[in-house]
């Protein structure tokens, strides 16, 4: 069973147990591939674009976690830690920062960057080896520490 298909029957059990963060977490992931699907027209959605969209809105509510910790607002704050929590079932294993910084070395070889100027260029061959598998905000200041350094 894909992502695609595992989430609307996540849905049903966390109706049927009665548990409404996860049941208004999934009926948001719903509607955002809902969305992604319509701007495919109507083209089957893979597990890679799933990822993506799942990604993406983990990425929204970490923006939205340091905007609470900003605004002294942890209630709030713990309640996006949360959501980022249910939406994480659906990501692949995520990389350790060993694991990143093993990436980025063999990107930064390959493509012979050697300074800052050359971000692009890592960047660019990196995010296909990492892309759902680890944080854009890490990853980023690996390299920036490896080009710097």
């Amino acid at each position: 069973m894909g992502l695609k298909e595992q989430i609307p029957e996540d849905l049903k059990n966390a109706l049927r147990n009665k548990k409404t963060l996860e049941l208004s977490v999934l009926r948001m992931l719903q509607a955002a591939l809902k969305n992604k699907e319509i701007d495919n027209k109507k083209e089957a959605l893979t597990d890679e674009v799933v990822i993506s969209v799942v990604g993406a809105e983990i990425k929204k509510r970490r923006d939205a976690v340091r905007e609470f910790e900003k605004a002294n607002r942890p209630d709030a704050a713990d309640q996006e830690k949360a959501e980022i929590e249910i939406l994480m079932k659906y990501m692949p294993q995520q990389m350790s920062e060993d694991e990143i910084r093993d990436v980025v070395k063999s990107a930064v070889e390959e493509t012979q960057a050697e300074s800052m100027k050359d971000i692009g260029k890592v960047m660019k061959a990196l995010i296909p080896k990492v892309k759902g598998k680890a944080d854009g905000s890490i990853v980023n200041k690996i390299v920036k520490e490896m080009l710097e350094g």
